[in-house]
């Protein structure tokens, strides 16, 4: 609870609210085909290969930002990195720019996530 209390007062006062407003969806498109993002994801990034590979698509574009910046950051800062080697090597030479616009276009995706009343 403190640590979502926290990332959304963090990205509220950073102004990456509505990341995806913001953001082009084709230029994002073309990132992810050029990562090949789909090779781990699977089709439409709805589809993973593994299950412990998430479903991209249709997920938040502020979430997928916030996601992929951390796996930017990686382990050297424990209180906003995430540690996992490939996707800190996939990320790595693609600008903060490209990665509000790589999460614009998952977004667009058609996920299959319910949301239980």
């Amino acid at each position: 609870m403190k640590f979502a209390l926290i990332t959304a007062v963090l990205l509220s006062s950073i102004g990456l609210v509505n990341v995806a407003n913001a953001a082009n969806k084709e230029k994002g498109q073309a990132l992810v085909e050029k990562a090949n993002c789909a090779s781990c994801h699977g089709a439409g990034l709805n589809a993973p290969i593994l299950p412990a590979y998430p479903k991209l698509a249709g997920q938040y574009a502020d979430y997928l930002y916030y996601a992929l910046k951390a796996y930017k950051v990686g382990n050297g800062n424990a209180q906003f990195g995430r540690n996992n080697a490939v996707m800190g090597s996939q990320v790595q030479n693609f600008s903060d720019a490209d990665l509000q616009d790589m999460a614009a276009y998952i977004s667009s995706l058609p996920g299959n996530f319910v949301v239980k009343k």
